[in-house]
């Protein structure tokens, strides 16, 4: 079956019934990283990875047979970012049809905890035998893009940008304060919320929202870890799928505070990138944990 995501890393153009298997048996018989451990049942499993990029490819999991032949469980495309974008702790939890697990991350930041597919699942392995609650120090966003277009950035000067950080830091503070059960905090965010919503509204009735909205993060469908989002574009630059050579953009963006990396096929993105513009569209997000080794 053809992942919904598998052309953000450059396969668009691959037939379920010969290329696919190919570039799966090229994962299992020449992995760049291989890992054979136990699930949280006690069965040996595999995952393997092979790169097609700089720090895009594909992962395979799945157990071997009696006869040491590798059954593929699942499979996955993913794209490894380039910074640690929160340090907040991730809970890990596995999913309820196979041995894959999604992260929950309590980010201040985004105002929803963020859920985000886990995708080094053979450290997390290692670390269910240590422990039953597994929770990372610190996590490296990154996403698939499914679709996206580029925007124009929103007009600001240098005095809006520094009132805007001063806003952003004092909500920061007092959604820390909340968290640690301050009720005052509380009623000031609710307050807050309540007159930007209300300035919103009276700018929505003579000007466009995308002129407004700088940045925002809403989940997408009912997959819980796809969100629609917008984000300043901080870098950008092109790499080429090494099997397929087609070219894939890494875009580095901040959305709500929160920075990460989006891997793009360039025929998915409507629009030249630059930085300082906005980058608008339908995302998986993943991230990788680490817990401290």
């Amino acid at each position: 079956m053809i992942h919904s995501f598998l052309k953000s890393v450059g396969f668009s153009n691959i037939s379920e019934n010969t290329d696919l298997y190919k570039i799966l048996d090229d994962v299992i018989y020449h992995p760049d990283e291989r890992a054979v451990d136990q699930d949280s049942y006690g069965n040996e499993i595999a995952c393997f990875t092979k790169y097609f990029g700089n720090d895009m490819g594909i992962s395979v999991c799945g157990s071997f047979l009696m006869d040491q032949k590798m059954q593929i469980e699942y499979y996955f495309p993913f794209f490894r970012g380039s910074g640690i974008s929160t340090t907040e702790p991730a809970e890990v939890e596995r999913l309820a049809g196979r041995e894959a697990y999604l992260g929950i991350c309590d980010e201040l930041k985004m105002g929803i905890p963020l859920i985000f597919y886990v995708n080094n699942v053979a450290d997390v392995f290692r670390e269910n035998r240590h422990c039953n609650l597994v929770l990372s120090n610190h996590t490296v966003l990154s996403a698939l893009g499914y679709s996206g277009k580029i925007l124009f950035p929103v007009m600001k000067t240098k005095e809006m940008t520094a009132a805007r950080q001063k806003t952003s830091k004092k909500r920061m503070d007092l959604m820390i304060q909340a968290r640690d059960g301050d009720q005052s905090a509380l009623e000031n965010l609710t307050l807050n919320d309540m007159d930007l919503y209300a300035s919103i509204t009276q700018r929505v009735a003579k000007e466009d929202v995308l002129t407004i909205v700088e940045s925002s993060i809403i989940p997408y469908g009912v997959e819980s870890d796809q969100y629609t989002v917008i984000g300043e574009i901080l870098n950008y630059y092109m790499v080429k799928n090494t099997v397929s050579q087609e070219n894939v953009w890494i875009l580095t963006v901040s959305c709500n505070d929160l920075k990460f990396d989006i891997c793009i096929n360039e025929r998915d993105l409507l629009g030249e990138p630059e930085i300082g513009r906005r980058f608008k569209g339908r995302i998986w997000m993943q991230g990788y944990l680490n817990f401290g080794y």
